[in-house]
This record gives C-alpha cells, sequence and structure tokens, in this order.
C-alpha cells in the first residue's frame, strides 16, 4: 500500500485533511507442510514485500517518505548468533502446542497468567509455542527471537527490534508497566534475553540497508518505522470513531471484537469470559476477544473449489442473504474449526450436536457462517461492556468483513446496535497514519487521526432491523450448550 496525506492535515496545525491509500501491489500467503510441520513461506512472504516496495516506488515516481510492516500476532523466526534465520517460522495453526497450556498451568496458574499479562487463552499463544519448541536443536542455537513484522523488519534494516503492540500478545506483557513480565518469565523459564529491546509505534526502526535499495530501486535514504505492528493494532487506529462509546470488530480471517480502553481489566471473570487485553497507540489497550471469523467460510470456500464446484463469492452472498436466518447456527469458537480441512462437514456435525438444523448446500452454509459470526460478535460486544463497565451506542466493522453487507446487517440485527462498516483497509491506513504523525505530516493523538479518517471516507450505516427474539434464543442456546472453545479452560479439547 502506498498512502498519501493531504490537505491540512500537516504539522502547520490547519484544518482536518484528507487521505489517500493506493494499493500497487499485492501478494500470497501460502503456508507449506513440510515433515508434519505447519510454516509460514517467510522468505517468499519477503520477496513480496521487496516486490511491494519496487512496485511503491514506481507509483510514486520516487522513494516512499518511510515505511511501516504489520502482521498477525504471535508467531517469530529464530536467528542464530549471525543473525541468519533458523528454519521457516512454525504456523500458529500447527499442533505442536497441543498439551502445552497444561504444562504451563502445573507452574502458573491460569489466574497468575493471567493476573501477570491479561492475555486471553488461545492454544497457539507464543508462550505454549515457546515450550513446545525449547527442547528442539533449533531453539537451543536461538540467539534472538523476532517476532513476524519485526523479522520482516530486521531484513529491511539490519536493526532487531520488539514493536510493544505485537509484543503483549505474547503472553510476556504486564499491561499495566508496558514492559516485560519478569514473573511469567521467570516460572515458565523463558529467557527474555531472546528479545530484542521494545521500542512502541512511531519509533524509528532503521533505514533500508544498501543492498535493499538496490533490489528494489530505490534511492536512499529511505527511513523505515515501527507501527502498531500488529494488525489489529493498526486497525484500531483507523476506527473512524468520534467519542469512546463505540465497540470495534476487526474482520477478516479472524474477528476481533471489544472496546478501546485506557486501562487493563484483569478481573478473574474477565480471564473466565477469555477477554484479551492487548496494547494498542497512545497508551491504550485493546480489549477485546478474538472470535475464529472469516476463516470459517475461507475454509469453506476451499473445500468447494478443490471439490470441483468453486462457488463464486458474490454469487454465494446474494444466494445466502435469500435464506431464511437462524434456522442452522454453531458457537463460532468451537475447536473442530480451528485447524485446515473439511469446513462444511465440521459445520453440518457442529449444528446437529447444539440440535440445530444441518445446512445443506453452499448457499445454506454461507446463511449459518454469518449468522454464527454475528452471534459471536454479539456476545463479544455485550461481555465486553459488562466487565469493563464502559457502554457503548455504536459497532465499527473494519477489515475486510466491512464490504461483506450481510455480515454487517446481521451483526447490526444480533447487537441491536447501528453498524458502521469501513474503512475495509484498516490495517493499512492505521499503519500509515501512525508514520505519518511520525514524519509529520499529521498532528495530534487518536482523536485527530479518527478525524482524518472520517474526513476521507463516509462509512455505510446498518441499522438493527426486527424483533430480538431469535437472535436471543439462539444466543441463549450457544450458550447453554458447551463452553466454546476460547472460554475453555486450559486442560479444554484438544485441536486435531
Amino acid at each position: 500500500m502506498v498512502g498519501h496525506v493531504s490537505g491540512g492535515g500537516g504539522g502547520g496545525g490547519g484544518g482536518t485533511g484528507t487521505l489517500r491509500l493506493q494499493e500497487v501491489h499485492r501478494f500470497p500467503n501460502r503456508p507449506v507442510r513440510t515433515g508434519g510441520t505447519l510454516h509460514w513461506d517467510i522468505l517468499s512472504l519477503y520477496g513480496g514485500v521487496l516486490d511491494g516496495l519496487r512496485a511503491a516506488g514506481t507509483a510514486a515516481g520516487r522513494a516512499p517518505a518511510s515505511v511501516g510492516i504489520d502482521t498477525w500476532a504471535v508467531d517469530y523466526g529464530l536467528l542464530d548468533a549471525d543473525g541468519a534465520l533458523l528454519g521457516n517460522p512454525v504456523h500458529y495453526r500447527d499442533t505442536r502446542t497441543e498439551g502445552r497450556a497444561a504444562a504451563v498451568e502445573a507452574v502458573l496458574p491460569p489466574s497468575g497468567l493471567y493476573a501477570a499479562t491479561g492475555i486471553q487463552y488461545l492454544p497457539f499463544n507464543t508462550v505454549y509455542q515457546l515450550l513446545a519448541a525449547r527442547d528442539s536443536a533449533v531453539f537451543g542455537a536461538a540467539r534472538r527471537l523476532l517476532l513476524i513484522p519485526d523479522l520482516l523488519t530486521y531484513w529491511l534494516t539490519g536493526e532487531a527490534g520488539t514493536e510493544l503492540t505485537n509484543a503483549s500478545t505474547t503472553q510476556l506483557i504486564d499491561p499495566r508497566t508496558r514492559g516485560w513480565s519478569r514473573y511469567v518469565a521467570d516460572a515458565l523459564g523463558i529467557d527474555l534475553a531472546l528479545f530484542a529491546p521494545l521500542r512502541g509505534p512511531g519509533d524509528p526502526a532503521g533505514e533500508l540497508l544498501p543492498e535493499v535499495l538496490a533490489e528494489t530501486g530505490l534511492a536512499g535514504p529511505v527511513p523505515v518505522t515501527a507501527v502498531g505492528s500488529h494488525d489489529t493494532a493498526s486497525a484500531v487506529v483507523a476506527v473512524p470513531a468520534s467519542g469512546d462509546r463505540f465497540a470495534y470488530v476487526a474482520t477478516g480471517t479472524w474477528s476481533l471484537a471489544g472496546l478501546e480502553l485506557d486501562a487493563p481489566v484483569l478481573t478473574e471473570e474477565s480471564r473466565r469470559a477469555n477477554f484479551t487485553n492487548e496494547l494498542g497507540l497512545d497508551g491504550t489497550v485493546r480489549y477485546l476477544r478474538n472470535i475464529m471469523g472469516l476463516w470459517l467460510l475461507q475454509e469453506c470456500l476451499r473445500s468447494w473449489e478443490a471439490a470441483g464446484t468453486p462457488q463464486p463469492l458474490d454469487r454465494l452472498l446474494r444466494e445466502a442473504a435469500g435464506v431464511p436466518g437462524l434456522r442452522s447456527y454453531v458457537d463460532a469458537d468451537d475447536p473442530v474449526f480451528l485447524a485446515p480441512g473439511d469446513m462444511p462437514r465440521r459445520i453440518a456435525d457442529a449444528c446437529r450436536r447444539l440440535g440445530v438444523r444441518a445446512p445443506e448446500g453452499p448457499a445454506e452454509i454461507t446463511r449459518c457462517v454469518l449468522d454464527s459470526l454475528a452471534l459471536a460478535h454479539r456476545r463479544a460486544v455485550e461481555d465486553a461492556q459488562r466487565l469493563s463497565g464502559r457502554a457503548v451506542d455504536t459497532v465499527h466493522v473494519v477489515g475486510g468483513g466491512a464490504r461483506n453487507a450481510l455480515l454487517c446487517a446481521l451483526t447490526a440485527d444480533a447487537c441491536g446496535l447501528p453498524v458502521l462498516a469501513g474503512p475495509a483497509e484498516a490495517a493499512a491506513l492505521g499503519n500509515v497514519l501512525v508514520q505519518a504523525r511520525a514524519a509529520g505530516a499529521v498532528e495530534g493523538g487518536l482523536p485527530e487521526l479518527r478525524a482524518l479518517v472520517r474526513a476521507t471516507l463516509e462509512p455505510r450505516r446498518y441499522e438493527p432491523r426486527g424483533e430480538r427474539g431469535a437472535w436471543d434464543r439462539a444466543a441463549a442456546r450457544i450458550a447453554g450448550h458447551t463452553p466454546h472453545m476460547m472460554v475453555t479452560p486450559v486442560r479444554g479439547p484438544k485441536v486435531k
């Protein structure tokens, strides 16, 4: 992405100005399974970054004023003493963390771990990955651990750092001090010296190396800026809200639904509800729950294509809109949905276990997925308000799901609140805004950055429709059935 800030939003402190985002390059991200382990193809991803920088320079006719990288959370690469990568990073959906939560619980009770870090239980959290890896020869040779966006930044600049918003997802950061939790690290035997020094969004992260400039055809120097390198942190920056009475749902492969707070919520009730306290821009806390998200539909589409019956998404969504709602639904956080595989069959089986009608055919399955996600969004928004004491009057849907009109409308219906949808490229916008502020192109805090987003685009508004009785009954059925994956105790069912 290439972002441009124009108008009165610059360092002179004038009017709001506008923001323009231009996509110049997009590249695939295809995990690879080898030796029974699911890996990220990190060298292919780095090649895509270089191609993107080259395309950005061509599109702008000059080198970019700044570069910033955000990716997903929790995963990492290991470097040896010479700074060389020790194998492709392992994908968080790999099964190596099975049983590791119980090993953590044996030395650090869940209540103590949550009180120290405020991070929800997910079976692939970084601490579980570290315990799964630490007896391996690769881990024994490691002298540096870099989270994925920090690894890509290191290859661009030669400078190692650990960006704070992503570091908070490792379950090794104290959200009150915004520093490492030595209590947790010592209890689990994790050497914090593996991690590079912490840096925050807006901090300098070096300049493009001479070999990178030569590879991309850019004229230096080109600064690299730390941004909210967890993509959700960047996406929340670009939520076009005014005031603080809003909830957000950052949609994509996952749905991250919750509130923006000034301080973490570290109560036992919050832990049992499996809410997370991830760090955001300017001292904020992203108080949210991870929801399985559009992964459910993405895996269905892959299954149908592999079976020789590909389904065009636009047509599928039109047909799903004509299917009666809430005939079929599932707990979107059932652990059976986490791994890749035959998602249509697993959805049908989950409906039967829940005691509702199993969907038949792609349109019904798609409607089941979207109804289920809307129910999960409702549960997260309601729980976040109750646990934090912060009431909201609007739900902002950002990210790729903001383009899905049916999902946005169903979320408004389920929550009983208006939904404002957009921007779809929220993570890229938030990334660019942090870089622009660091460069002096814009001034102010989150309110000013969000005013710039509002001046740039007008979100699409969805009002809740009809009565909520059917949604209430569906939500009660899910709540009364079995604990969903993200709320199960650490000795919950294994992910196959």
